[in-house]
C-alpha cells in the first residue's frame, strides 16, 4: 500500500526514522505541504492509501477527491486538521496520538507562568549586560516579582494535560479550579470543579487546556475577560483559536490581563500583523511545547503502530467512529 506523509519536519527534522513506516509500504515523506493549496495536498495524495498529517489540512474536498484514501493517520493529539465527520461518513477512519506529550505540555505551560512572574530571562540578560555589576545594592529587579503560592489556578479542560499542570501549580502552593471537563476522582484530588463563570471570577491564573471546537472557538473573548479579575495571567498551551486575539490584546494594553504566556496562535506561523506581536506582555513561544525529542519519538512510534493496527484489519485511537474497513 502506498504511504504519503504530508509534512513530516516538525516530526522529524533528521533525528528520528521513518522506518517503521517504510517497512508497511511504499512511502513518500514530504517535509512541508502548502496548507491552503487543495490542488497540491489533493496532488500529494495521490492513490495513497494511507495519509499521514501533522497540520497540512484534509478537508472534505479533498477527501472526495481522492478515493483512494483508507486509513489517515494524525501525528497530533488533536482531530480539527480533518474534516474527521467526512472521513467517517466514507468510512475513512482517524487515528490521533494520545497522551505523548502530557508531561512536556504541562511543563512548558508552568515555564511561560513562571517566566512571568520570576522573569529569569529578564534579569538574567540585565546581568549578561553588566547592570549587576553597576549596582550599588546586592541585589536590583527591573520589574516586579510575583508569589504564586496561595494565588489561585484556573484550569479550562481538566483532562490528561490540564491536570497535569493542575498537579504543578497546586505543588506550587496555588489553589486549582477545574471548569470544562466531566469531573473524576482524579481530578478532585488536585482541584475543585466549579462552572466556567466562576473560574473567570475567581482565579489569578488562566490557563486554557480545552480543545477547539465550535463551542469553544473564541472562549476568551471581550465577554469573557470582563469576567475575570484585574491582573489575571491568561496561559494558552492548547490551540491559538481558543482565543479571540484583538481582544486580549486589547486586555493586555489596558492592564486588565496583566501579561499572557502563549505557545498558539490562531494562524501558524504567526503573522506580522497578529495583534499580540505588539504587546511586551504577551510571552509568546513558536508551539514547541510538544517537541522534546522523547516526545515526538513517542508521536512516532505511536502512529506506526496506529497504522499497523489498521493493516490488521484493527482500529485503534481512532476519534471519527468510522466503521471497520
Amino acid at each position: 500500500m502506498k504511504i504519503v506523509v504530508l509534512d513530516g519536519h516538525t516530526e522529524n527534522p533528521g533525528d528520528l526514522s521513518w522506518s517503521g513506516f517504510e517497512a508497511l509500504g511504499e512511502l513518500t515523506v514530504y517535509d512541508r505541504t502548502p496548507k491552503f493549496d487543495d490542488a497540491e495536498i489533493v496532488r500529494r495524495i495521490g492513490d495513497a492509501g494511507i495519509v499521514i498529517t501533522n497540520k497540512t489540512p484534509i478537508r472534505a474536498a479533498a477527501l472526495d477527491a481522492c478515493p483512494g484514501i483508507r486509513y489517515i493517520g494524525l501525528l497530533s493529539t488533536g482531530t480539527d486538521v480533518c474534516d474527521c465527520a467526512h472521513a467517517a461518513a466514507l468510512g475513512i477512519p482517524v487515528s490521533n496520538i494520545p497522551a505523548y506529550s502530557t508531561a512536556a505540555v504541562a511543563q512548558h505551560t508552568i515555564a511561560l507562568l513562571l517566566e512571568i512572574c520570576s522573569k529569569v530571562g529578564v534579569h538574567s540578560a540585565a546581568v549578561h549586560r553588566g547592570e549587576w555589576q553597576r549596582c550599588e545594592d546586592f541585589c536590583f529587579w527591573e520589574a516586579p516579582l510575583l508569589e504564586l503560592s496561595g494565588r489561585t489556578m484556573g484550569i479550562v479542560g481538566f483532562g490528561q494535560i490540564g491536570r497535569a499542570t493542575g498537579k504543578i501549580a497546586k505543588a506550587l502552593g496555588m489553589r486549582v479550579l477545574a471548569a470544562g471537563s466531566r469531573p473524576t476522582d482524579e481530578g478532585r484530588e488536585i482541584g475543585e470543579y466549579v462552572d466556567l463563570d466562576t473560574l473567570l471570577r475567581e482565579a489569578d491564573v488562566i490557563s486554557l487546556h480545552c480543545p477547539l471546537k465550535p463551542e469553544t472557538s473564541g472562549l476568551i473573548n471581550d465577554k469573557s475577560i470582563a469576567k475575570m479579575r484585574d491582573g489575571v495571567i491568561l496561559l494558552n498551551t492548547g490551540r491559538g483559536g481558543l482565543v479571540d486575539e484583538e481582544a486580549l490584546a486589547r486586555a493586555l494594553r489596558s492592564g486588565k490581563v496583566y501579561a499572557a504566556g502563549v505557545d498558539v496562535v490562531s494562524v501558524e506561523p504567526i503573522l506580522p500583523e497578529n495583534p499580540l506581536l505588539g504587546c511586551d506582555n504577551c510571552f509568546i513561544t513558536p508551539h514547541v511545547a510538544w517537541t522534546p525529542a522523547t516526545c515526538r519519538r513517542r508521536v512516532m512510534d505511536i502512529a506506526v503502530e496506529n497504522a499497523k493496527a489498521y493493516l490488521r484489519g484493527e482500529l485503534r485511537n481512532v476519534v471519527n467512529l468510522a466503521r471497520k474497513p
